[in-house]
């Protein structure tokens, strides 16, 4: 089933890409599976995997070591920080100050980290404020530990599908901006789920982070 639901998500990346260069990475969200299911998803040939909680991530990382490449993509609290940074490659949450501070204090190598922006400006949304990005930008780049990689955002889950999009192209926007100063290397956009992944590669996501179209049926 999932190489199934596999087939069917890269033909419509294929489908949703502006151009044949554009690579697009599927992180397989594996937050709600047990090790065991977790287990059928690397078999699929899928390496890259999103946990969002340290207690769900670390009996996997027991389990399968650094044979994943892995993703927190959840808010991850300060005092957590110490429990998971240097079992991850990725960061999607970049979100305040005293959370990179504690990746610089506690990290024994750089970590590839996105800045979280909440371009639609929704209280309930974790994220910097568009505004506020370059300056976060200036404080953080003199820390080794804290490796920038690009942009992430959520869509609002109550909004039309062209909101979606244009929330998406805002964010692409902003990143090109930030790349003029910060160099090629600050290139990735971290956005798309499993309702709107299709929109998110259209306006050029690098990382889309795939949970349910992929691996809920592991769940049933």
């Amino acid at each position: 089933m999932i190489q199934q639901q596999l087939k069917n998500i890269h033909s419509l990346i294929e489908q949703a890409k502006q151009t044949p260069a554009h690579q697009v990475e599927i992180i397989a969200v594996t937050k709600q599976l047990s090790v065991e299911q977790t287990r059928i998803v690397l078999d699929a040939g899928l390496q890259h995997l999103g946990e969002n909680r340290p207690q769900g991530f670390l009996p996997k990382v027991e389990a399968f070591g650094h044979e994943p490449v892995w993703h927190f993509i959840g808010s991850l609290q300060t005092r957590k920080v110490r429990d998971v940074i240097d079992h991850i490659d990725f960061l999607h949450s970049l979100d305040r100050m005293s959370l990179a501070q504690e990746i610089q204090k506690r990290a024994t190598k750089p970590v590839k980290c996105f800045i979280q922006v909440n371009v639609s400006g929704e209280d309930s949304k974790h994220g910097l404020a568009v505004k506020d990005v370059r300056d976060f930008i200036e404080q953080v780049k003199p820390m080794d530990k804290v490796e920038l990689v690009g942009l992430m955002t959520m869509a609002p889950l109550e909004a039309s599908r062209e909101e979606i999009k244009q929330q998406f192209h805002q964010l692409r926007l902003l990143r090109d901006e930030l790349r003029e100063n910060l160099g090629p290397e600050f290139k990735e956009l971290s956005m798309g789920m499993s309702g709107d992944y299709e929109l998110a590669v259209e306006e050029g996501a690098t990382f889309i982070r795939i949970g349910t179209a992929l691996v809920g049926s592991l769940k049933e």
